[in-house]
Formats: C-alpha cells, sequence, structure tokens
C-alpha cells in the first residue's frame, strides 16, 4: 500500500525533472513523510486501543479490551455493555463510542463481556452475576492502576442498571455515565440516596423507554442534596442512537472535559 502510495504520489520522470521543479518535488517528499507517520503513528494508536485481554471473573474467565494511558495517576473507567441476551456485547456502537471518549481524555478504560457473552466463559444470571462481573472488572483496572486520581463507571442500556448497582457498592468511584436507562423496566428505587454526581443521556424518540419513567427518575434524583446528576436529551435518537451516534459521544466528551477542568 504504500509503495503504492509513494508511485501516486511523486513524479515517475524524476531523471527528466528540470532544476526549477526540484523544490516542488522536495516538498512532495516532505508532504508524504509526514502523511507516513501520521498513518503510523494511527494504525500504532488503534492496535494499543484494541488489546484483547482475558481477566478472571467469579465464573470463569471475562473477555475484555483494554487501554492503559502512559500518564502517571491516570484516571480509570469500566463500561459496561446493553443485556447479553438481546446481543448486548463489548464491541456495541455505543459502548466503543464511551470507551473511545475516556481513552481520548487520557483515561485507563475497560469495557467487558458479560458471562456467556462471546469468550466470556458462565451464563446469563438475570443481572447478579453481571453485577460481579462488573465488580470483579473494577478491581482488575483498579489493580493495573495503583495510583489513579478518578473512577468512573459508564453502562448503555441493561448496562445502566448495572453501572448504578455498582456504585452503590464501591465508594472510590467518583463518576457516573449512563446512556439509556430502563426505569419503566427495571426498578431505580435503590438509588437512595444516589452516593455520586454523574451524567444520564437518554433519546427523545427511544422506542423501548418512555420519557415520562425518565422525567420521574430525574425529579427523583434531583431532590437529593450534596450530588448533581445531569439529564441530557437527544433530538431524534431512538434507544440505540442510530445516525446519533456522534452527538451522543460529544455530549460525553464535552462532560469529561468540563468535570477534569473544574477538578
Amino acid at each position: 500500500v504504500l509503495i503504492y502510495v509513494i508511485y501516486l504520489y511523486i513524479p515517475t520522470n524524476l531523471v527528466k525533472i528540470k532544476k526549477k521543479d526540484k523544490l516542488a518535488v522536495h516538498k512532495r517528499v516532505i508532504k508524504l513523510i509526514f502523511f507516513l507517520k501520521i498513518v503510523i503513528i494511527t494504525n500504532y494508536n488503534m492496535k494499543v486501543e484494541s488489546r484483547e485481554i482475558f481477566i478472571p471473573g467469579p465464573s470463569g474467565r471475562i473477555q475484555a479490551k483494554y487501554f492503559k494511558s502512559r500518564h502517571v495517576g491516570a484516571p480509570v473507567a469500566l463500561v459496561l455493555s446493553p443485556h447479553p441476551q438481546y446481543g448486548g456485547t463489548m464491541n456495541n456502537r455505543i459502548v466503543y463510542e464511551t470507551y473511545n471518549c475516556f481513552y481520548k481524555n487520557k483515561f485507563s478504560v475497560i469495557r467487558i463481556n458479560f458471562r456467556g457473552v462471546e469468550k466470556s466463559e458462565g451464563t446469563f444470571d438475570n443481572g447478579q452475576g453481571e453485577l460481579s462481573d462488573a465488580a470483579a472488572a473494577l478491581d482488575w483496572i483498579e489493580k493495573e492502576n495503583p495510583g489513579y486520581n478518578q473512577c468512573w463507571v459508564s453502562g448503555f442500556s441493561f448496562g445502566a442498571l448495572i453501572c448504578m448497582q455498582l456504585i452503590m457498592r464501591r465508594p472510590e468511584v467518583n463518576k457516573f455515565i449512563v446512556i439509556s436507562p430502563q426505569p419503566n423496566l427495571y426498578d431505580f428505587t435503590f438509588l437512595s440516596p444516589c452516593p455520586i454526581s454523574g451524567l444520564i443521556l437518554y433519546g427523545k424518540n427511544d422506542e423501548l423507554v418512555s420519557e415520562d419513567s425518565i422525567l420521574n427518575l430525574k425529579k427523583r434524583l434531583s431532590m437529593q442534596k450534596n450530588i448533581e446528576v445531569k439529564f441530557n436529551s437527544i433530538s431524534n435518537a431512538n434507544h440505540f442512537y442510530k445516525g446519533k451516534e456522534k452527538e451522543l459521544a460529544s455530549m460525553i466528551e464535552h462532560y469529561l472535559i468540563d468535570k477534569f477542568s473544574t477538578h
């Protein structure tokens, strides 16, 4: 591929080239070298970002993708996927976009396949086992990054439920980001009180979750003291944010940047 790019980019009649054109050729070569550096760096980063690992879990090994930040004291984050019995995996587009936001903001970040999904061992356990999987992943990334300065947890759909259950059990978690929670399907009254501040994102055209149930959750959490749970909606977005993935990622990015600029 690189040879082909060079062939296209540099004139083939270099022998016959005039003196006045040598500078132009030189500029082309410089641009080509710069382009190749970008390709190499991007390719390296993609390889780092897509590192597959297996970590010990309560029901066998857990398949995961992990990125370790090179920054000393970098924050850590865990991203949780949708329902395993409805095709939810760590390669879900929303899970990937969320993971990428943490990655780009210099977090050490992990996303996992719950038990029984793809290469993760075990079988679906109606939420309890999946909560244990999430706790095991959080244990693992904290041990891998002993000097971390903050700990965040995020989840999409079913993963939002597991995320919120996890923060009730782990006092070291500083912030959360949940996407498309389903308070019409799952009971969120266990958030009494919600121990930390965070961000909740939802689509205005969510076909699986009524907006009333989201607004009821917002009303309940807004009455709690000493925390701030921000609710952001995305217009014309369904439960899976089809065509709205970048807008969703932008909201996550802005929240991360805002919280770290004031930290």
